[in-house]
């Protein structure tokens, strides 16, 4: 942290603000872009000692830049672990995290309730190279431990899950993952590490995808992994030669980010609970899922080990996917995009779009029924926002 004794021990937003690159002799107050592909050496020797790993430094920005660095540091500060990479997209992050560890002949056992684009490289790409993977039922947590392999080598996880907003006990899982030597890889996007912390509760790795909540405009693409050292050293040299590097311009935007995230998740999530409020007392919807609804099944647990209940909603509306397209259609203010973690609240339709690629049975077994619309929602006022939900229902009704 920038200028602060050791003794110093700030709260999430204040690390989240003062963490800060070292200033240059212009004394900016304001971290500056280093927007430069390499860096001069001061001699011969520095040169060698750089890439012999012998001493820290900056050598090329496809492996550091001060810029990636901050955010980096940010983030672990924030999430409290020891180390850390940015990548080009949370897509990035997340196949980095998988394959600098897995081998051929290697297994993982995931939760079945997965983004879409992972649960892809899970059952289409990482099979190329002899890589299986085993699904586990988030509400089942008493069949892990007999999925668990010989071969298996990491448990990989999304909570809350994408879209059904499912949850899994990390306390558990930590355990599980401790007992058995695996290494636990955990999707913190929807939470951020200002509502929930993984590594707190075991996990060895934590992903994000910065797209979303943490850029929290919509502007920039940007992933990163974090966890402890060792595997960060495993991480970092398979992303140094593959080269999925987060650009120093999103890297410095990402920063910027963070230093608003606890205001931003503030208002998010309170928008959030008054709409799944407002929703579950809709007679033409079926069923409202966020965690912290009473009625959401892991309602205790989300109390348990999320600060916040988060900044999405997802609801089935009566009429299934004709009616759920037309309430798409119906919306006047809130945008219809692929994305989410937006200052402006975004609604999607997951069976016909970010999870179409999936069976009929592959959705339904994790709640992706025809009629399920997920809400990011943004940080307008919630009248107006409301007021949209309300005149959609109303015309899609018709």
């Amino acid at each position: 942290m920038d200028n602060e004794p050791a003794f110093f021990d700030p709260h999430f937003e204040t690390r989240a603000i003062r963490t800060q690159s070292e200033r240059t002799d212009f004394r900016e107050h304001s971290t500056p872009l280093y927007l430069t592909s390499s860096f001069v050496f001061d001699d011969a020797e520095q040169a060698r000692a750089l890439f012999a790993d012998e001493v820290s430094g900056n050598i090329y920005t496809r492996f550091s830049n001060p810029n990636n660095t901050e955010f980096i540091d940010k983030l672990c500060g924030l999430e409290g672990t020891e180390d850390g990479i940015a990548t080009a997209s949370g897509m990035a992050a997340m196949f980095t995290s998988l394959v600098a560890f897995l081998r051929a002949g290697d297994h993982v056992l995931a939760s079945r309730s997965l983004f879409a684009s992972t649960h892809q490289v899970l059952t289409q790409i990482l099979p190329r190279w002899g890589i299986a993977h085993t699904y586990a039922e988030i509400n089942r947590p008493g069949d892990w431990e007999s999925l668990i392999q010989p071969n298996t080598k990491m448990i990989f996880v999304e909570t809350p899950s994408n879209p059904a907003l499912d949850l899994i006990d990390l306390a558990w899982l930590g355990q599980l993952a401790a007992k058995h030597h695996l290494i636990l890889n955990v999707d913190n996007c929807f939470a951020t590490p200002y509502l929930q912390t993984p590594a707190r509760f075991g996990a060895h790795l934590v992903t994000h995808s910065a797209t979303k909540f943490i850029d929290g405009q919509g502007r920039v693409l940007g992933g990163a992994i974090l966890g402890k050292e060792d595997l960060m050293k495993e991480v970092r040299f398979f992303a140094r030669h593959a080269g999925p590097s987060l650009s120093p311009f999103n890297a410095w935007v990402l920063s910027k980010s963070l230093e608003t995230l606890a205001v931003r998740m503030d208002r998010h999530c309170e928008n959030a609970l008054r709409l799944a409020t407002h929703l579950e007392e809709h007679d033409e919807v079926r069923k409202v899922k966020y965690p912290f609804l009473p009625s959401h099944p892991q309602y205790a647990l989300a109390k348990r080990q999320m600060r916040l209940g988060g900044g999405l909603v997802t609801f089935e509306l009566a009429g299934g996917l004709a009616r759920g397209r037309k309430f798409l259609d119906a919306l006047r203010m809130i945008s219809h995009t692929a994305n989410l973690g937006d200052t402006r609240t975004i609604a999607t339709h997951p069976a016909s779009t970010t999870h179409a690629k999936l069976s009929d049975d592959e959705r339904a077994a994790v709640g992706i029924y025809p009629g399920l619309i997920r809400i990011s929602v943004g940080l307008e006022s919630f009248d107006d926002i409301l007021r949209d939900v309300q005149q959609a229902m109303e015309v899609s009704g018709r």
